[in-house]
């Protein structure tokens, strides 16, 4: 099993830097918070059906309630806020920059509310690895648009703010139980504050073909239902700052993903910061020799004066 678990941070990094895809075939088909409404609805019910086949323990109204605010913030908020921003114009690679702030802003609060102690290492493997996607996606920045306005940046900045926040609230609320029942209730939370908003701003249009199926497909079952359910282990098992770290691989991974499926360029400053950026993590995320293994069915402590 541990050997297993060996392949989960490389296998989250992979299939979240896919979501671009989805996102790329989706936008013109249908308003950002309609089509996140729909995808959420969608994984909750998949991971109640799936709560039925495994048997899985149901959650404790206490559960539900952490599961349902931390969905809220990390796919709510961060999503809505990301999708937004490039349904607005934002350019993706910007918008990824912006994000590229989140491992830094989640170590701060994992050492504020967590209590986990952030060594010198750890925010000098933060610091390149944000240095490294600055080189990642430069070249990219060249051609901003209008969509870079006091709005889009906004949103960008709430998003980050939002994922950070709602990795800190599963790690110190919301990690003790099942996790395919916390996993459904974040998307009952996700879902909630997507609904609201598509009837609040927009229209509810929708263009149903094949690239929106496909990218619905691909992101409810690959993102929602996958890669989330590798980040619930992560977030579990280990420390935030580490686990948060492991973000800065993924524009990174895009790139390389985007150059393979859609040629689009890549060139030797970008690997340069990929390598910067690889170099980061692994300085971020590298277990200390004199560091305890961690107790998984612990609760998290908090010292008091923390809140």
């Amino acid at each position: 099993m541990h050997s297993i678990k060996r392949f989960i941070p490389a296998t989250f990094v992979v299939l979240w830097a896919t979501g671009f895809i989805g996102a790329r075939y989706a936008m013109p088909w249908a308003e950002p918070f309609t089509f996140l409404a729909a995808r959420f609805v969608l994984a909750a019910i998949l991971l109640g059906v799936l709560m039925l086949v495994l048997g899985s323990k149901r959650a404790t109204r206490t559960e539900a309630l952490h599961a349902t605010g931390a969905g809220i913030l990390m796919h709510g908020v961060y999503l809505g806020a990301v999708f937004w921003a490039i349904h607005r114009g934002m350019p993706a690679g910007f918008s990824a920059l912006i994000v590229g702030l989140q491992p830094l802003i989640t170590a701060v609060l994992a050492g504020k509310f967590l209590g986990e102690a952030i060594l010198p290492r750890h925010w000098a493997g933060l610091g390149i690895g944000l240095i490294g996607i600055v080189i990642v996606l430069w070249p990219k920045l060249g051609a901003l648009g209008g969509g870079v306005t006091a709005a889009t940046l906004t949103a960008s900045l709430v998003s980050v703010l939002g994922m950070s926040a709602g990795t800190i609230w599963q790690k110190r609320f919301a990690s003790g139980g099942d996790l395919v029942a916390a996993t459904m209730w974040q998307y009952v939370g996700g879902a909630s504050l997507m609904i609201l908003a598509a009837l609040a701003f927009e229209t509810r249009t929708v263009v149903i073909n094949g690239e929106l199926i496909f990218a619905m497909a691909w992101l409810v079952l690959v993102l929602s239902l996958g890669a989330i359910f590798l980040l619930m282990v992560m977030i579990r098992d280990g420390e935030m700052s580490k686990v948060a770290s492991l973000f800065y691989l993924v524009p990174a991974v895009t790139a390389v993903i985007a150059w393979a499926l859609f040629d689009e360029q890549l060139n030797a400053l970008q690997i340069a910061g990929m390598a910067i950026t690889t170099f980061g993590v692994g300085l971020a995320t590298a277990r200390s020799t004199k560091s305890q293994p961690t107790n998984l069915n612990r609760p998290v402590r908090v010292p008091p004066d923390n809140g």
